[in-house]
């Protein structure tokens, strides 16, 4: 029998942190070793409890990951992003990350990680939404004089806007057209924004609720449209392809990998 694969989970206390150690406990040839928390957080024993003695270490962002880990998993926010870069690299161990809203130096940080480390981020796990921007940038290609417009809805709890699922799928497009998303990206519309120009790609934003994420890409031309949609009904589906990556990623080399890569959909 082939040895488990060991996972520690960092912004642990968060709900898909949680929800992420859920599906790797329950995964088979899967170890959840440590659970990371903010310094702050007054969730550490509560998390251990929860879990029933599934998790070996439960530990603040600041402290030292001294367990033995294949793979770290990230899902915290944009502010503590560094610290769990910074863990993978100064470990040699493989990063899958779901934190958005970061910023081009930390996009950057990633890229350079990659020539040390395996990682995997993306701005959303759910297998669905991977066929969907494949779908997506395929269309915008072949439609290319027609209109694109993306609309997103998640919960009030959302802090970044558009989604970074939304801006993922904006830059697929763009790309498939030849151009990058900040040339084409119109985030706001008010009276006095005028017409729209030609290949501008839009986005649309609500929030509310308890929303899990809705996205929408709409191509327009004259007389007809396509809409392409995916609906999150639950949480956990994001939890197991994060899951599913780390099981996939563990065997990798160095390099930056992406859910495409990983269901064999990149060309």
């Amino acid at each position: 029998m082939t040895d488990p694969i060991r996972v520690a989970v960092f912004g642990a206390s968060g709900r898909m942190g949680l929800a992420v150690m859920r599906a790797a406990v329950a995964t088979p040839h899967m170890q959840l070793v440590a659970a990371l928390v903010r310094d702050h957080s007054a969730n550490a024993d509560a998390i251990v409890s929860s879990l029933h003695g599934s998790v070996a270490a439960s530990l603040r962002f600041s402290e030292s990951l001294d367990v033995t880990t294949d793979v770290l998993i990230d899902f915290s926010a944009a502010s503590a992003f560094d610290q769990a870069l910074t863990i993978a690299l100064e470990r040699k161990i493989a990063l899958v990350s779901g934190t958005t809203g970061l910023s081009e130096t930390q996009y950057l940080a990633v890229r350079a990680a990659a020539r040390e480390i395996p990682v995997l981020w993306a701005s959303n796990f759910s297998l669905g939404i991977a066929m969907l921007t494949r779908l997506a940038r395929d269309a915008a290609t072949a439609l290319a004089d027609w209109d694109c417009e993306i609309s997103e809805a998640h919960h009030r709890h959302k802090q970044d806007a558009p989604s970074g699922t939304a801006l993922s799928i904006g830059e697929a497009i763009a790309h498939a057209r030849g151009t990058t998303l900040n040339d084409l990206a119109l985030y706001a519309r008010t009276a006095k924004s005028g017409a729209g120009k030609a290949g501008e790609i839009g986005f649309s934003v609500v929030r509310g609720g308890d929303i899990v994420g809705e996205h929408t890409v709409f191509l327009i031309g004259d007389g007809e449209r396509i809409e392409l949609t995916h609906r999150a009904q639950s949480r956990d589906i994001f939890a197991t392809g994060a899951v599913r990556a780390a099981a996939w990623l563990a065997a990798r080399p160095a390099g930056f990998y992406t859910i495409e890569n990983m269901l064999g959909l990149s060309d």
